[in-house]
């Protein structure tokens, strides 16, 4: 039997070897040039394994020339650079009692061949107390800045409970630790905070001492130096170039890293060139106990904030949100020193440049009504207000993922992608898709990933100054109208109120609604007198011409048990109408006890239920009922009452006529 191949070449089976298998003969074209479908190539020029996978990466070279100076104008070498980065990193890590700084090197401890050369502790302007110590002796390595890829590899490789889920985001886990501890949260109290920041009844800042902080401040910095590697993350806060933010955070998950990459604005290569010395500094040590014997400690978790140093020490906790409500409690403080209004709100913009704030607690619906398909969104949780117009604080969103569906909410559901931290979740073992309605861990499960994930935010996170300010209620006692229209004083007392009600249950098992109250809607994250934060929103709403407006996402023709929740259909329509400028136009009437202008009627949205009363069907249990909430109204705001605004008092007492009269 013979087989002639096509062309020239031939390829035999006449012969047959001892085995019994055909003898494969070739015969070689008559042009030896030619060959056919050769898939070979140059061999490739490495060695060994090592130079293989050294060839598979490639260094990233400076962007743009160094633009920072040097003696008699000579610019900076690349290497000298790195040199002034390090030595600004060790002057991070300084402990206040030693010499020096520790002995920082550039690169992940495991890949020594990559390790550059050892930058030389920086000598500290303390006065030396101690003698070197055996941490003195070691090298600390420096993951500078590392992508999200780089970050994955450190997680998976080095931090249990670290998964990729089927949609591509890091699974991680913050530990005993799902959610804040706001008791376990201190502010130094010192010369600097003692007649700045609110203190006393109802005030968030809970004080401590400097000497007690300092010795927090040593806890963390020495454990972390302890570590083989750091990471280290030098970021922005607040996207106003003017008023811009420089940011430190030095942890020592890689989890925590990637948390803050999202949350915080990236930096391009060129503005890490001329970064410098950070305007705050983080130290998350939350894998290591805070010492219980310390003064002002009531756990094993504490979060001190230092505002003269610029500092905030973590131990205790590895919750990452801790991180960016610290600098959003800092934020609250430096701002206004600038004349800006920082804010704990939402905040979206019109194709006409029209922006609208929203403000409101958990369940009201702020994500849900700021995140709208025919607008821009500028942000979804921390804003500033300058003389220039409004910005985002942060480069990223943190959500809430607790029963997260597609057909809900699609742009936060299409956001959990490669990049996005997916914090206390539960996922399928084998497929590793994630059961967003799983609780095991936590209710409070979150992602955090970079605002441009969402494809109708606006980069850069600026706009122009805001029409209309929303102020969102939840009111589940179902008295609140669907919609009023405030004035400046109403604005400010229903911003200083921050109310919304919660459905909890009662020993009987039987639910009612519970009045909650934060202050500026974020009561927790303040630092100032809440009066001082309304007092600067009504200056830009009058200065701007913006329209403040309370929005009622919850009952209607009863309290929870017997109304029905008000569709949120008709609140987009309110929503569209106040954005439209068509609300504007209505005919309004006033309300009893609250003295609320509501509109007569409202293009999609049935007049009947515009006021409350007529949703009723027991007009006297209406009546009861919004006197209930206005004693509640009242009795929040006594801790208020005395606190006097301007030179002669008189706006304090034009806010407390605002409110609940009867």
């Amino acid at each position: 039997m013979a087989w002639n191949g096509v062309g020239n070449g031939e390829f035999s089976f006449d012969n047959k070897r001892r085995t019994g298998l055909p003898k494969i003969q070739t015969q070689k074209t008559e042009d030896e040039n030619v060959v056919c479908h050769d898939d070979s190539a140059t061999p490739v020029k490495a060695q060994t394994l090592d130079e293989l996978h050294s060839l598979q990466k490639k260094k990233s070279a400076p962007t743009t020339p160094i633009k920072s100076p040097h003696v008699f104008g000579v610019a900076v070498s690349e290497e000298e650079r790195q040199k002034q980065q390090l030595q600004s990193i060790s002057a991070s890590l300084a402990s206040l009692t030693r010499e020096t700084g520790p002995k920082v090197v550039k690169g992940d401890p495991a890949r020594q061949a990559e390790t550059p050369k050892v930058q030389q502790p920086l000598h500290h302007h303390h006065t030396p107390a101690l003698n070197i110590s055996d941490s003195g002796l070691k090298f600390t390595h420096i993951l500078y800045n590392l992508s999200p890829a780089e970050l994955y590899e450190q997680a998976i490789k080095y931090e249990k409970g670290s998964f990729i889920t089927s949609s591509g985001a890091l699974a991680t886990l913050s530990g005993a630790k799902t959610g804040r501890s706001p008791r376990d949260k201190r502010v130094v109290r010192d010369e600097t905070t003692e007649d700045d920041l609110w203190w006393g009844k109802g005030s968030p800042n809970i004080e401590m001492d400097e000497q007690t902080f300092l010795i927090n401040r040593e806890r963390a910095v020495d454990y972390l130096c302890s570590l083989e590697k750091v990471f280290v993350n030098d970021q922005f806060l607040n996207w106003d170039p003017n008023n811009r933010i420089k940011v430190r955070i030095v942890s020592a998950r890689a989890y925590h890293s990637l948390f803050m990459h999202n949350m915080c604005i990236r930096p391009t290569p060129e503005e890490l060139e001329d970064f410098g010395t950070p305007d705050f500094t983080i130290y998350n040590a939350g894998q290591f106990p805070c010492n219980r014997y310390t003064h002002y400690m009531t756990s094993s978790t504490s979060i001190d904030i230092n505002l003269a140093r610029r500092e905030m020490v973590i131990l205790g906790t590895q919750y990452a949100g801790e991180m960016k409500k610290g600098l959003f409690g800092v934020m609250h403080y430096l701002m206004p020193k600038r004349q800006i209004l920082s804010l704990h709100s939402g905040c979206n913009m019109g194709k006409e440049g029209d922006v609208a704030l929203f403000f409101g607690l958990s369940g009201t619906g702020k994500t849900t009504l700021s995140t709208d398909h025919n607008r821009y969104l500028i942000g979804d949780d921390e804003h500033c207000w300058s003389d220039h117009g409004v910005s985002n604080i942060e480069g990223g969103c943190y959500a809430k993922c607790i029963d997260l569906a597609r057909e809900k909410e699609p742009d936060i559901w299409n956001a959990i992608k490669f990049g996005t931290v997916l914090e206390n979740v539960v996922f399928e073992d084998h497929t590793r898709e994630v059961d967003y309605t799983d609780k095991s861990v936590t209710e409070n499960t979150r992602a955090a990933y970079p605002i441009e994930y969402i494809p109708n935010a606006k980069i850069p996170c600026v706009g122009p100054h805001p029409k209309n300010v929303i102020l969102l209620a939840c009111d589940a006692f179902g008295v609140l109208p669907p919609v009023s229209k405030l004035n400046l004083a109403q604005t400010m007392y229903h911003f200083i109120s921050g109310y919304t009600a919660l459905v909890a249950g009662t020993e009987d098992g039987i639910k009612e609604p519970t009045a909650t109250f934060s202050a500026c809607f974020g009561a927790a994250f303040i630092m100032l007198h809440p009066t001082k934060y309304a007092a600067m929103l009504a200056e830009k709403m009058q200065k701007h011409g913006a329209t403040g407006w309370l929005v009622n996402t919850g009952w209607s023709g009863g309290s929870y048990g017997s109304g029905s929740r008000i569709k949120l259909a008709y609140t987009r329509k309110i929503i569209d109408a106040i954005h439209s400028g068509a609300l504007l136009k209505a005919e309004y009437k006033k309300t009893e006890v609250f003295g609320l202008e509501i509109p007569t009627a409202l293009e999609g949205v049935p007049s009947e239920i515009l006021d409350p009363v007529n949703t009723w069907p027991d007009k006297k249990a209406h009546k009861d009922t919004l006197l209930k909430l206005g004693g509640l109204f009242r009795k929040n705001f006594e801790v208020f009452t005395n606190y006097k605004i301007g030179s002669d008092g008189n706006l304090t007492e034009e806010i407390l006529a605002a409110g609940p009269n009867f």
